[in-house]
């Protein structure tokens, strides 16, 4: 009962999730021919200011399916996305059921609040995890019809690792709402959160495997030195680490 009720809170947010990142994903296969065709206009812009650069370095990226698949894709849309959906299935919660009571009915069933929490957590994660990978898995399906070909394996390393590493988003957002009670500030939170690593990893640099954004996109990976295994564990600590600290928060609130 307490799966089913879990799936019932976040259903819509996942399949709506999973229909935008499947459409998403067709979309930029589809569109690899046009780019191409595109191409040979970009050795034409400027390239000595910031905007020329990134031009010339998305340029570069796509003259390979792969660079553009990671570009595009891995590195844009569904890392983008994927946290945005992350945000939205860790809303919620016990405390902001208070509001309408619903938390009455829910802590009336013979569970503990750690069991409540750890099945609303689980429930999310699966869908997560799905979120990350399942439309990745359709581009090695989809690359046939404009003529290419992409890994399975890429596809499931780069899901995986979005997965694995953005799960600290979720995490983040899950905890927070067992702060506030209302369902605005978590996500918000989380969402500058998310923009301000972002904005960092832009600012300062440094290597890929020093940053969550980094990370999540399997930089290292791509750029042919092997996955950033110490920033997936240290990402994979810091979820659990704050899921813990969220039941605790939920074990000492007096409904």
């Amino acid at each position: 009962m307490l799966w089913y009720k879990a799936w019932l809170e976040t259903r819509w947010r996942f399949l709506i999730g999973l229909g935008l990142l499947v459409c998403s994903a067709g979309a930029i296969v589809l569109a690899y021919p046009q780019l191409m065709k595109l191409l040979p206009m970009a050795s034409a812009v400027d390239t000595s200011g910031e905007l020329g650069r990134r031009v010339a370095e998305g340029t570069a990226l796509a003259r390979s399916y792969r660079g553009y698949i990671w570009s595009q894709w891995f590195s844009q849309s569904l890392r983008q996305l994927w946290a945005l959906f992350s945000v939205l299935l860790g809303t919620g919660g016990l405390l902001a059921q208070t509001t309408g009571g619903g938390a009455l009915f829910t802590l009336s069933l013979p569970v503990s609040r750690g069991r409540l929490l750890g099945v609303r957590a689980a429930t999310a994660l699966a869908e997560l995890g799905t979120l990350a990978i399942v439309p990745s898995l359709l581009l090695p399906l989809l690359s046939p019809a404009v003529g290419q070909t992409y890994s399975l394996a890429d596809a499931f390393v780069h899901g995986a690792c979005i997965f694995l590493a953005g799960s600290t988003l979720f995490s983040l957002t899950f905890l927070l709402s067992t702060v506030f009670s209302d369902v605005w500030r978590p996500p918000l939170i989380a969402l500058a959160f998310a923009i301000l690593m972002a904005f960092v990893r832009e600012v300062v640099g440094g290597p890929s495997t020093a940053s969550l954004l980094g990370v999540m996109t399997a930089e290292s990976y791509f750029r042919g030195d092997g996955l950033p295994w110490f920033g997936l564990l240290g990402t994979v600590a810091a979820s659990a680490a704050m899921l813990y600290a969220a039941t605790l928060n939920i074990a000492r609130q007096d409904f």
